[in-house]
């Protein structure tokens, strides 16, 4: 097919690592707009108010979240949008054991104190006298729940138990991949109600959607143990921050620890505020790009989709037949009957054939043992519910 593939031009709307653009064959251009674009690499940039060119096939999130991005609207207009779900895991997990850290120990407050007194000749005597306000208690033997078992809770919980804290995790909706990696030293709750009440410190690892919105409310934390530290490093909007202020200044709660710095949070006494640092390393920004320009690619070149959050995973692997075509459309009933059946008028024979649904949506690809007609995508689009169609490779 190498002879065949076609010119690609990508817009980068954040800075993006070099290794991830670099991924990209030859054929592949850096373009500095969007109008000429078959796919897009963002990071943090807005694009809930872009109007897309009808040329942009898919955008790829170099990073986990993406509400960012304008989902529904890009689902409707057949683009394909990826995330890189794991490549910043091991990042946010280490900041995850430093929130723990911080919150048993009152390090911060220690070095805080340190500044305020540099200037004192007698800092190393009075140091001793001052570092009792900043005691803590170790980790070890302590109990931690995890709430959300996929890439980073799993990795938060295993270095957990490496560390000698009791661990429990809840996810009702773990994968097999995360039940093959989580320590077996790990408790399962069955509801997350037992982790509300057996643990010391409580890290939340849960998407944010509209079912998890507020999820930690108020409810939930007063079904806390005392002084317990509540740790959230997946997305604010998971946590009803007025109840955690009014628990952290009635004592409730020890400790919150966040990544997500905004006017309650940055306000809260006794909360930890990190800048939302979880994943910028320089790791796990090039892994986020060199997954994600991976992602881009396939589906550019073989309509392969993987880690799509819109539309249904499918690999047909590297496309070697005369032609493929890829048809984004709806799930509804007797679609793919109409398509074949098309196929079949036209004389062009399926060689091979996939077919997913991801809710409202599904997405078809074909190999077809002879050239496709150039017309014959119009035609496609006729079929009521087809949303694109995609000539994948031309001969």
């Amino acid at each position: 097919m190498k002879g065949y593939m076609k010119d690609r031009n990508i817009y980068c709307l954040n800075q993006i690592a070099k290794v991830g653009t670099d991924q990209f064959r030859p054929g592949y251009s850096l373009v500095d707009t969007l109008e000429p674009a078959a796919g897009v690499m963002v990071r943090s940039a807005d694009m809930k108010d872009m109007v897309f060119p009808a040329g942009l096939r898919a955008i790829a999130r170099a990073g986990a979240g993406v509400n960012n991005i304008p989902i529904e609207r890009c689902t409707e207009e057949g683009i394909v949008v990826f995330n890189t779900p794991g490549a910043n895991a091991n990042s946010v997990k280490e900041l995850v054991l430093c929130g723990i850290l911080l919150a048993a120990r009152d390090v911060a407050g220690g070095i805080h104190w340190v500044q305020e007194n540099r200037e004192d000749e007698a800092i190393a005597k009075s140091t001793e006298k001052a570092k009792k306000a900043f005691a803590g208690n170790e980790i070890k033997g302590k109990s931690l729940g995890v709430i959300g078992l996929g890439a980073i809770g799993v990795l938060v919980a295993n270095a957990a138990v490496s560390l000698g804290m009791k661990v429990y995790g809840f996810d009702p909706y773990m994968s097999v991949r995360s039940a093959w990696n989580l320590s077996p030293l790990v408790s399962h709750a069955e509801k997350v109600e037992e982790i509300y009440a057996n643990c010391d410190f409580i890290t939340v690892h849960v998407p944010a959607m509209a079912s998890t919105k507020g999820m930690i409310s108020a409810e939930a934390v007063s079904q806390m143990k005392q002084g317990a530290v509540l740790l959230n490093f997946a997305r604010d909007s998971l946590v009803d921050e007025q109840a955690v202020a009014a628990a952290l200044a009635e004592g409730k709660l020890k400790r919150y620890v966040t990544d997500f710095p905004n006017p309650v949070t940055a306000k809260m006494e006794k909360a930890i505020v990190i800048p939302h640092l979880g994943a910028s390393t320089d790791e796990a920004e090039d892994n986020c790009a060199v997954m994600a320009a991976q992602e881009l690619q396939d589906y550019l070149d073989n309509g392969n989709i993987h880690n799509s959050v819109n539309y249904p995973e499918i690999s047909a692997g590297v496309c070697e037949t005369e032609a493929r075509v890829a048809i984004l459309h709806r799930n509804i009933p007797n679609m793919l009957s109409q398509i074949t059946t098309f196929f079949g008028s036209q004389g062009l024979n399926i060689d091979n054939m996939a077919n997913k649904a991801r809710g409202d949506y599904a997405y078809t690809l074909l190999d077809l043992t002879h050239p496709m007609p150039r017309d014959t995508v119009e035609r496609l689009k006729e079929i009521d519910g087809v949303i694109r169609v995609r000539r994948i490779v031309e001969r």
